[in-house]
This record gives structure tokens, sequence and C-alpha cells, in this order.
């Protein structure tokens, strides 16, 4: 969706709708209020709207009165939907008819739609998500998955681009998409610049992997239990399934069954995760070299830390260390 004529900046419309999250409804104002030609001249035009143009409760407290109605959709180029936090569209995936109407239209004509966040719970329950690719904040990806089915939801990256259907991640991510549309409308040098002004990266590697929280939960009285907790403490030596299964006296067969059963993967794959969290812990925490966390976290060298990083979460170690830690790179 190039947009070479710098008299007539590419119209958005921002849909806001009840129980708004403020963050959300900011960001593509700020981006592409950035975005500039090399004359200086703006690209884009951003103006919020919402049902009737009724004022919107959003989730910091405070009420948003938009400057006009759904009319706005009908002439927009593109459509962006904030996220929503605890209503019946995030709750229950219904949306309002006449959200759900404009929504279709928009597409119908050849606008291009997109969310932020849980807004994508919008999109999906106006019925634009329906065999398409697509992602959200991954803290509501299972509630998503339940009341959406047909969505094809993929909640480890940052956003995605199915056509003229693109949902981004949460919070941050937004703005992640909103850069990649003004690089894929008016390219990188553009976009570079408008990342520049909002003192933004301009790109971000990996995806949501690497924010997901997983705390490890209080060792359950069960018959693994104990030989976990010993595992965690041995995470830099060569644990073997043949050690788990004689710590909880049973054979590696029986080992095995209930190992999977109590924690939904295989000993293989559990350890794995414990030393990819135990690395990630000492990426951000320690100055230790990734040749060292390597070592401590029970890879043995870099290569094989790496790979199963990058099989993981998406980055590097180096990238990952950059991200959470502000260091350089070692």
């Amino acid at each position: 969706m190039r947009n070479n004529r710098a008299m007539t900046p590419h119209r958005i419309a921002v849909l806001a709708t009840d129980h708004v999250v403020g963050l959300d409804l900011g960001t593509p104002s700020q981006v592409f209020g950035a975005a500039r030609d090399a004359d200086a001249q703006r690209l884009y035009t951003v103006d919020t709207c919402s049902a009737g143009g009724r004022a919107v409760r959003s989730t910091a407290g405070f009420q948003v009165l938009p400057d006009h109605g759904l009319e706005l959709v009908e002439r927009a180029d593109t459509v962006i939907v904030p996220g929503v936090q605890g209503d019946a569209t995030e709750r229950h995936g219904v949306v309002e008819p006449e959200v759900t109407e404009a929504l279709r239209v928009a597409y119908d004509r050849g606008a291009r739609i997109m969310s932020i966040c849980t807004g994508a719970f919008v999109l999906a329950a106006a019925g634009l998500l329906d065999g398409r690719r697509a992602t959200t904040h991954w803290a509501h990806a299972d509630r998503f998955r339940r009341l959406h089915p047909r969505v094809d939801l993929d909640a480890t990256v940052l956003f995605v681009a199915d056509d003229r259907v693109l949902t981004s991640a949460g919070v941050a991510a937004g703005i992640d998409l909103c850069l990649h549309v003004v690089r894929t409308d008016h390219g990188s040098e553009v976009a570079n610049r408008t990342a520049r002004s909002c003192v933004m990266p301009p790109w971000r590697d990996g995806g949501q992997a690497q924010y997901i929280e997983r705390p490890v939960p209080p060792a359950p009285d069960s018959s693994t239990a104990g030989a976990r907790e010993w595992a965690r403490g041995r995470l830099h030596e060569p644990v073997t399934l043949r050690d788990l299964a004689e710590r909880s006296r049973m054979s590696v067969r029986t080992f095995t069954r209930r190992f999977r059963a109590e924690t939904g993967l295989s000993p293989t794959q559990w350890l794995l995760n414990e030393r990819t969290d135990h690395a990630r812990l000492l990426l951000e925490s320690t100055e230790l070299s990734v040749d060292q966390i390597a070592r401590r976290s029970g890879f043995g060298t870099t290569a094989a830390l790496r790979q199963q990083l990058h099989l993981r979460i998406g980055v590097a170690p180096s990238a990952y260390r950059r991200t959470f830690k502000g260091t350089a790179p070692r």
C-alpha cells in the first residue's frame, strides 16, 4: 500500500471500543504522526472514532471522547482497533453489531484492517480473522483459542501480516506493527527515521517467546518432584534420564511415564527448558560471558546454547542480553 502522493496523506481511523487499553489507543497517532517524507510532510492522518461518537471507558481510569463516529471508518484507508480488556469482547467473544458491520464494510471495500494486542478479539468477533493466521498477547492466547477456534493463532510472534489484515502482540508490539506498516508503505529510510523520532528500535529480533514468564511452581508432593528439584541444582552437570529415574527409585520406563503425566513433558524436554530458563536468568542478571553461561547452564558450548535459545525464543544470546540487560555483547 505504498502511498507516493505527498499531498494526500493516508487516512487512518482508530476505532475505540469500551474498555480500551490507553497505551494501545495512543500508539497509532504517535507512530504514524511521526512518519514524514523527505520534505517533512505528514504521510498519514490519524483520527479516533467510536460507535456513535460516544465516550468509551479506558482501562487506565479515564474516559475517551472521540471526535468522530463510525462514519470515519467509511472513508479510512486503514482501520486500527486498539486492545480491550475486561469487556464482553475479550471475555465472551461478542462485539457491538454496528462495529462488526463497519469493520466488514471497510474490509470489503479494500481498507487495511489492523489490531493492537487484544484488539484481535474485536477483529475475531467480527469474523475478519476466520481462517487467517493472527496473533495477540501471549497471556490471552488460551482464551482467544477457546472463543475463536477458526483462527490460526500464533502467540509466539510480535505481529502477523495476513494480506490486508494485520494483528500484533501485546503493548509495545503495536509499535513494531505500526513501524512495519510505515516500512511497507514508504520504505526503510522513512521507517528508520520514524523509529528514531519515537526513540524506538526500527526492528526487534525474536518474538513473544522471549517475554513469556515461566515461573517455577512450588514442587507438588508427587513421585517425580524430588528428582526435578535435584536436577535443578545440577543443571551444569550431565544429568541423564537414568540418574533421574534412580533418584525416584523407579525404572526408566515408569519414571518417564509418570514424569510426563505430572509435567506434560518428557524428562529431556523438561531439562532443556530448565537449562534455557537458567541461561536466560544468567544473561539478564550477570556479567558472565556467553561461553561461561553455556557451561553453567549445562549446554556445554556457546553453539549449543545459541541453537537452543534460538529454537525456543527466536533470538541469539547476545541479542537477548541487549534487550533485557542493556550491556554490550560478549
